[in-house]
């Protein structure tokens, strides 16, 4: 699991405290911004809790909703972060429905794909992980995309308040035997609970620390 030292906290907590906010939406690579700034990237599991982490990790209540109306869950979704700007956000369409025509997959495949391999500011992905699931195919996908591109990926593990601490010790380590086999994963995994706030601090840390390095 992941250990910071306190001021690579204190740190991250004040860039979350300052200004965040929605910038747009792009359905495709033609409708992105400009790559001036750091980004990182969030993807996960349609129901995984990824926009209620992303508004624990800000610290603001609805923020991801932004990008949640009809229309936008297959677009790539851009926050602005600090001011002046520090980096950007980057909210990517949940995956694994298994009701969605082929051809909506498909095209979320082509997107995901070219922004990966073609974002050179693009600093690390965080690949969310419903902990009482643990990791699945359509999991396993994604971060052998993320391998492919050789774009340095984190393990977050959300929901961690919804399991007994015995059966959420047992899947983070099988977690962490599986990520330690892959090429762009980092090693630690970060536990998370939006509800309860548990690891928010640990991730925008790690939020930091990956932008520090570009």
């Amino acid at each position: 699991m992941s250990v910071f030292e306190e001021e690579d906290v204190e740190a991250a907590r004040k860039l979350f405290a300052g200004p965040v906010s929605f910038l747009k939406s792009a359905p495709t690579l033609e409708f992105i911004p400009d790559p001036t700034v750091p980004e990182v990237a969030f993807a996960g599991r349609s129901n995984v809790g990824k926009s209620s982490l992303l508004n624990a990790l800000t610290n603001r209540n609805g923020l991801a909703r932004t990008s949640n109306t009809p229309g936008r869950t297959q677009e790539l979704n851009f926050f602005e972060v600090g001011e002046p700007m520090r980096l950007r956000l980057v909210d990517m369409p949940g995956y694994g429905f298994a009701e969605a025509p082929k051809d909506m997959v498909k095209r979320w495949r082509f997107l995901i794909n070219d922004y990966l391999r073609g974002r050179q500011v693009l600093a690390r992905a965080f690949v969310l992980i419903d902990s009482r699931h643990g990791i699945k195919p359509v999991d396993n996908d994604i971060m052998d995309m993320l391998d492919a591109a050789a774009v340095s990926y984190r393990v977050v593990m959300t929901k961690a308040d919804k399991i007994k601490a015995t059966d959420l010790e047992a899947v983070a380590a099988r977690t962490a035997e599986t990520i330690r086999k892959r090429a762009a994963a980092h090693p630690d995994l970060i536990l998370t609970s939006s509800e309860k706030g548990m690891g928010i601090p640990e991730l925008r840390a790690a939020v930091l620390e990956a932008i520090a390095t570009t």
